[in-house]
């Protein structure tokens, strides 16, 4: 086996390897099929309303409470609206903020890292100290904080902050700045290996410009952590936006999240116990996935256990 010296103080496995390390690990392959197979569910929501003949958000109370049956495969809730059409609605306000709040984060994160471990001197100095700051703060108690901000107080014009996306808009942003961190030190760490490697000291005695330093030549062998660290936040964001919704500070009704669905259970739990099983047994399975995906990645990632 081959192995290509391209990512920062270890050597990434190419591209053929990768896959096949990556479909030896059993519980990485489950956990990617499991969350294929929900996020199809989700995207599938209008087709499945359109086949049942029923909609997530038409009130029924002469059929509340229903057994699960042909039409309503997860029975009703307390209002009469089908729980298995709000689940893939739910799924996708969920997995849409587990994705694009990773995404965002891994975003400053990196940008952040890269300038650290580049430029190094008091720049970096002043933005590891930030970081370590940040890192300090108390995670739950912030977002909580942080969520229940009035925006209208803050500049946000009314028709924006009473608007229905803007909870999810919030929700995304609060999330996105305070959990770049771990990329930040990991791609910092990887930049300062790769930045004394033969060919990034000898583009920079070509006269390429910093810029092109990092974006060309430095960012593209430090992805490897980068992606590791964003799918396994992906879990993570997701039961912190369930836990805000849960409280009543994340994503805000008639927007179904599986956050909000288990707030509206857990007065109804021992009246109606499925409805919080199920909003609870998908957000469990799903992180629990992202984080075997995540792990898988990793290891599949990492040429040190590749034997040679």
């Amino acid at each position: 086996m081959t192995i290509a010296q391209t990512s920062p103080g270890v050597a990434t496995a190419e591209p053929n390897l990768f896959w096949q390390r990556l479909r030896r690990n059993r519980s990485a392959m489950v956990s990617a099929v499991i969350l294929v197979a929900i996020t199809t569910l989700a995207l599938l929501a209008p087709a499945f309303e359109s086949l049942l003949g029923i909609e997530a958000t038409r009130v029924d109370l002469f059929n509340q409470y229903a057994a699960p049956s042909a039409i309503h495969w997860l029975g009703t809730d307390e209002a009469g609206r089908d729980v298995f059409i709000r689940l893939l609605y739910g799924g996708r306000i969920s997995l849409l903020v587990g994705l694009v709040a990773a995404i965002g984060a891994a975003v400053i994160g990196t940008t952040i890292g890269l300038l650290a471990g580049y430029r190094g001197g008091w720049l970096d100095t002043f933005l590891m100290r930030s970081t370590d700051g940040v890192i300090a703060l108390p995670l739950l108690p912030l977002l909580i904080i942080l969520a229940a901000i009035d925006l209208t107080k803050i500049g946000i014009p009314e028709s924006i902050a009473t608007s229905e996306m803007a909870s999810l808009y919030r929700i995304v942003f609060i999330i996105a700045i305070v959990g770049w961190t771990t990329v930040a030190r990991l791609v910092r760490a990887a930049t300062l290996s790769v930045r004394t490697r033969e060919f990034v000291r000898a583009a920079e005695a070509m006269g390429a410009g910093s810029t092109t330093m990092m974006l060309r030549h430095i960012l593209p062998n430090v992805v490897s952590p980068i992606i590791v660290a964003t799918t396994l936040s992906i879990g993570s964001v997701i039961l912190l936006e369930s836990v805000l919704s849960f409280l009543g500070l994340g994503i805000q009704p008639p927007i179904p999240s599986w956050g909000n669905m288990l707030t509206n259970a857990q007065e109804l739990a021992t009246r109606a116990p499925a409805l919080a099983v199920w909003p609870g047994a998908v957000i469990f399975v799903t992180v629990l996935a992202f984080n075997f995906l995540g792990d898988g990645l990793q290891d599949a990632l990492d040429p040190r256990s590749v034997r040679r």
